[in-house]
């Protein structure tokens, strides 16, 4: 798990663009498209799948650190978003070449799925290496036995498990979206091929069934399970209460991840939306149940006065933990506003006014802690609310500190502001009567010069093969390649303006 600050690294500088000699027509579109997504599919891809970048000769490859060509990634902007992109050609186009890259993405991911139910991080497709792994299937696509764990053992919290390689090879992730944008992938490819794959339909139940068992009875979900449940957590251990201040907190980093409750990296504001589009693609009554029980978590998990925000991590007292070593028990600024945005995203999914009653004390207050217009500090102190930051020592270890001055690199610990946008949402939802179903702003978006014009760069930047590549730097080889970086992240908003723009000339 990592700062998604870094993954961009590779866009340090973008090449220049040809200029546009004319407006570009839907056919030019429609040639681009198809030409992006079969360089993708038939030179990047590995058995369907992808990472987050390459070289431009595609020498070199890496997600979250290096990466060999039997691995692909699930976490975003991997697979998942790749196939998403995919399907956004199809749905744009009705060409087979875009489903059948997208048939081909979720087959990847049809082969990494765990027992346990969800995904980790990457899916190794060597067969002697997938050994360490309990996928559900071989390399074949053949079912594979469940070795299941003792019924006695409890559900692990905390992403420390991962390290620990007894708990590896069923270790589902819901961190960094993970395993939550697989399966909305796999729904949207299952509702695209009308329900008649009966492997996707099948993956995509199980992986429902099993985050909806490890549901906390609070609403909550903990970042990482590693086994196939058939009961959610006992609540006699885990009870719902409501969230508090500790006593007191230790101010240095204890190495002891006893949280359980986990909103970072957005993990709840993701399976909500995971959960709503189950509602809205299978009209499962459980599933939507299961979102409005985390917007009750969520509820419960905000903080009392002086400080109405959210932590990152609670333990079964719904006290803010460390989770590490430059995460400490705090308010969340970043978390916060993410979990606003999932409030507002409930509402508009139910109408149900409960959800946003917590919104106007949450902006209040954040705004009353902004360092200056637009930035908030990443941690405010319990109670004190004085921004807290981390540099490190000269061993390389997270030092805590109220001065912002040489702060440690691997995190954003001065983040942006959204409070105007969740604000202006906020009061354009209370003023308007709420309807089912997704928000209707306008039919198409219109083809404005703007979106024309990013159409027409995108166009001129591809080069021969049908490849976006950008200058930048291959963090984890350590290097900036020559031939350049081509990015998962890239393609797949390329390919969304493309779709904008054709569907907007419909």
């Amino acid at each position: 798990m990592i700062s998604k600050k870094l993954i961009s690294t590779a866009l340090l500088l973008a090449l220049p663009l040809a200029a546009p000699a004319a407006a570009v027509t839907p056919d030019q579109a429609k040639d681009a498209l198809r030409k992006a997504v079969t360089f993708f599919h038939s030179q990047v891809a590995a058995n369907g799948g992808y990472l987050w970048q390459y070289s431009g000769d595609l020498a070199l490859r890496q997600g979250e650190g290096k990466a060999s060509e039997t691995v692909v990634w699930v976490q975003p902007p991997g697979t998942p978003t790749v196939g998403e992109a995919f399907l956004d050609a199809y749905e744009s186009t009705g060409e087979q070449i875009h489903l059948s890259a997208a048939i081909d993405a979720a087959g990847a991911l049809l082969l990494g799925q765990l027992h346990s139910g969800g995904w980790q991080y990457h899916i190794e497709f060597d067969p002697a290496k997938r050994r360490d792994y309990s996928y559900r299937c071989d390399i074949n696509g053949k079912p594979q036995p469940d070795p299941t764990a003792p019924a006695d053992r409890a559900v692990p919290a905390g992403w420390y498990i991962w390290k620990k390689r007894k708990y590896k090879a069923n270790l589902t992730t819901l961190d960094d979206d993970t395993t939550q944008a697989a399966l909305r992938f796999l729904m949207r490819m299952d509702k695209a091929l009308d329900f008649k794959d009966p492997r996707i339909h099948e993956a995509v139940q199980h992986g429902l069934a099993s985050l909806l068992n490890v549901q906390y009875a609070n609403g909550a979900w903990s970042a990482n399970f590693d086994r196939c449940q058939t009961a959610p957590p006992d609540p006699q251990t885990y009870p719902i209460l409501k969230a508090s201040y500790p006593a007191s907190w230790p101010p240095k980093w204890p190495k002891d991840f006893s949280g359980c409750y986990v909103t970072n990296d957005n993990l709840i504001a993701n399976m909500i939306k995971t959960m709503l589009c189950a509602w809205e693609v299978y009209n499962d009554q459980r599933c939507f149940d299961s979102a409005c029980k985390a917007g009750e978590f969520l509820i419960i998990a905000q903080m009392p006065d002086p400080q109405p925000g959210w932590a990152q991590q609670y333990d079964c007292n719904m006290h803010p933990v460390w989770d590490r070593a430059f995460e400490p028990p705090a308010i969340s600024a970043h978390e916060s506003q993410t979990i606003l945005q999932a409030l507002l995203m409930l509402y508009a999914g139910t109408g149900k006014k409960k959800y946003l009653d917590p919104i106007p004390r949450a902006v209040a207050y954040l705004r009353a802690s902004q360092l200056e217009p637009d930035h908030l500090a990443r941690f405010y102190e319990l109670r004190t609310n004085r921004p807290l930051y981390f540099t490190r020592d000269k061993d390389g270890r997270h030092v805590m500190t109220y001065e912002h001055k040489n702060l440690a690199t691997n995190y954003a610990f001065i983040i942006h502001s959204v409070l105007d946008e969740i604000d202006a949402q906020y009061r354009r939802l209370i003023n308007t009567q709420w309807s089912p179903g997704p928000a209707q702003v306008s039919d198409i978006e219109k083809v404005s010069p703007q979106l024309a014009a990013d159409a027409q760069a995108i166009i001129s930047a591809m080069d021969r093969r049908g490849a976006w590549v950008e200058r930048g730097v291959l963090a984890h080889h350590k290097l900036q390649p020559e031939s350049g970086v081509i990015d998962c992240a890239t393609f797949a908003k390329n390919i969304r303006t493309l779709c904008r723009f054709l569907n907007g000339n419909k």
